[in-house]
């Protein structure tokens, strides 16, 4: 059974560096990993230091956390243990194709002379979807890494706050939006067989299937509910909030993790990245800011009482490659 770690969070909080470690961690412990960033601002390639495209990549992941004091001895060489994989998904590829399909949907409906208001299209295409709608390709990819059994575990570094926020939204918008397209069905096989089929066509894409149009849309939204579903499941997912020792990024942390749970999301733990501990001597201005942080961290632990806080050391340059990802990889849990 294929296990998730999500982090999300403001943008620039140092998710992609979260996620990078995880994987690099639970495969140098012996587990099946798949990194996945579904950001459109794609920089694990530059965090792992590989060549990363919208598939799987297998990665040389004993090689990237060579010399890391807590990585765990791989398996030997013949067994399927201890591999990572990382992946960027590729936005504008899926958006464009439900772009495509969302305009094609609504000129057949027209010319079929099925009159629709402005309501009504509206609530096919709520909240964006599909036109536009990289987040259901990231649910709909979530479902197909989990379901290959190929990993043990599948970490996602999300998208900005925003972003993730309509991730979790959207298989209840797409579930209203396939009620108004069945119901738009309805109204087709009124007026004809060729019609019928005008009207399906497109619809159809939605499920990657053309014999059995009531078939294909039903699997799609269950893939949706089946997204749902694993990311409230708090024995398969975790959901890790991602902040850093800011005023500004407590209050947006505080939102998310109060909207993750009305989602039923299971958050337990905060992830506080850049926190300086070892200021130069001799500092002023590293010892203020060091106080600072430690006040922050006060309010962190003060406004989220109950939640794990696990603390990530403020490094000097870009956190990439094994060796800066290994002091990350140490103070993770996996």
């Amino acid at each position: 059974m294929t296990d998730c770690i999500c982090y999300g969070g403001k943008g620039g909080v140092g998710k992609t560096t979260c996620a990078a470690a995880t994987g690099l961690s639970l495969a140098a412990a012996g587990r099946r990993t798949l990194v996945v960033s579904t950001d459109p601002a794609h920089s694990l390639a530059d965090s792992l230091e590989a060549d990363i495209g919208p598939e799987p990549t297998e990665l040389e992941a004993p090689t990237l956390l060579e010399g890391a004091e807590t990585a765990a001895p791989l398996e030997t060489e013949d067994d399927q243990s201890g591999r990572l994989w990382a992946v960027e998904i590729d936005p504008e590829t899926q958006r464009e194709r439900y772009e495509k399909l969302a305009r094609a949907l609504a000129a057949d409906l027209r010319s079929a002379g099925i009159s629709l208001s402005d309501a009504e299209v509206e609530e096919l295409f709520a909240g964006g979807a599909p036109a536009g709608s990289d987040e259901i390709a990231a649910l709909d990819l979530l479902v197909e890494y989990v379901d290959s059994g190929e990993w043990d575990v599948v970490v996602f570094d999300t998208a900005p706050t925003g972003h993730t926020l309509r991730l979790f939204d959207m298989p209840g918008a797409m579930g209203r939006a396939l009620e108004t397209a069945q119901s738009l069905r309805g109204q087709a096989k009124r007026i004809g067989s060729a019609a019928r089929t005008a009207v399906l066509g497109p619809m159809s894409m939605l499920g990657g299937r053309r014999d059995d149009e009531d078939e294909s849309l039903a699997a799609f939204q269950a893939r949706l509910e089946r997204a749902r579903d694993l990311l409230t499941d708090p024995e398969r997912t975790e959901f890790r909030v991602v902040l850093i020792p800011e005023a500004m990024a407590i209050a947006e942390s505080e939102r998310l993790v109060e909207r993750l749970r009305e989602a039923g999301v299971s958050v337990e733990r905060l992830v506080v990245n850049r926190v300086l501990e070892d200021p130069h001597e001799g500092c002023p201005r590293c010892e203020s800011r060091r106080a600072r942080h430690e006040e922050r961290l006060a309010e962190i632990r003060e406004t989220f009482p109950g939640l794990e806080v696990v603390t990530l050391p403020d490094l000097e340059g870009e956190v990439q490659g094994g060796e800066s990802l290994a002091v990350i990889a140490e103070r993770l849990p996996t």
